[in-house]
């Protein structure tokens, strides 16, 4: 099991980002409008990975902030982040995810960013394996 799996089990390859000059009430509204937990943060002049920003983010990181309606992506986002690349296996990703304490992880492929993969992503795939193992064991149980 690779990260490639998951990121082709949750069937799009579109992954959401925002600029770190974006306002953290356009980061609000598009994390609501989504219905998603993380962006990733990219640099408008070269496209490169520039953090990312989750909703723990929000929570811990604009508390300190003296006026929080002018804030901007980049007061809050975090800028040390962990990636993968689609040859990732999984074990390897989820061990990332704990030892980092981190739910979302930008799967880069060639310096090119592919995919975002969350825990939620992750345990559901393993459950739906681990599912499919149990039928199968039943079927064949059952002659």
């Amino acid at each position: 099991m690779r990260v490639n799996d998951v990121l082709t089990s949750k069937g799009s390859d579109e992954v959401f980002t925002i600029s770190p000059d974006a306002s953290v009430s356009q980061l609000l509204d598009v994390l609501a409008e989504l219905n998603i937990g993380a962006l990733v943060v990219r640099r408008d002049d070269d496209d490169a990975i520039a953090g990312i920003v989750s909703e723990r983010d929000i929570v811990r990181k604009l508390r300190g902030v003296e006026d929080p309606r002018t804030a901007t992506v980049a007061t809050i986002m975090s800028e040390q982040i962990q990636v993968c690349s689609p040859e990732t296996p999984l074990a390897e990703l989820t061990a990332t995810m704990t030892e980092y304490r981190v739910r979302h992880v930008p799967v880069v492929d060639d310096g090119r960013l592919v995919g975002l993969v969350s825990i939620g992503d992750a345990v559901k795939y393993r459950m739906d394996q681990l599912q499919f193992e149990r039928d199968q064991l039943e079927q064949y149980v059952q002659g």
